[in-house]
């Protein structure tokens, strides 16, 4: 006999994985941002960094994260600049617009994680997230949309 979708842990992960990343990007438009957008501006909110450096940091191919900036840029949240130490580097940095709008993702996003996670602990959240850290993906090797 086959064994029931929920038994399986890959078909329990992709349900539970869908229906929290809607909740996630319903969180995500109050500011309209896509996750990989916002993903950016969390990732700039330290302080700007390399294009290249971005793009690792994120794990995306760099030709991806053009149009994640330009996207950023055309909306006034993240800018790019030459480096002048190196002219062939690009440095990115958040704006102001791109604070407040991370701000507005932050309270929500907040929000939606407490909805979904709130039966959980601390410490369950934790074994959660190490948990997932180990599930072997290799982002790469498959199509991810927003």
């Amino acid at each position: 006999m086959a064994a029931l979708p929920s038994d399986r842990l890959g078909f329990l992960l992709s349900f539970r994985g869908e229906l929290t990343g809607a909740r996630i990007r319903a969180a995500l438009g109050v500011a309209g941002l896509h996750p990989r957008s916002a993903m950016t501006l969390m990732q700039l909110a330290p302080g700007a960094m390399s294009q290249r450096d971005l793009a690792a940091a994120m794990e995306v191919d760099p030709s991806q994260l053009v149009a994640i900036l330009n996207e950023l840029e055309s909306e006034g949240l993240a800018e790019r600049r030459r480096d002048p130490a190196d002219r062939r580097r690009h440095i990115v940095e958040i704006t102001e617009a791109g604070a407040g709008a991370l701000r507005r993702v932050d309270t929500a996003v907040g929000e939606a994680e407490r909805e979904l996670f709130g039966d959980l602990t601390e410490a369950e959240q934790a074994v959660l997230r190490g948990l997932l850290d180990r599930v072997v993906v290799d982002p790469a090797a498959h199509a991810c949309g927003e």
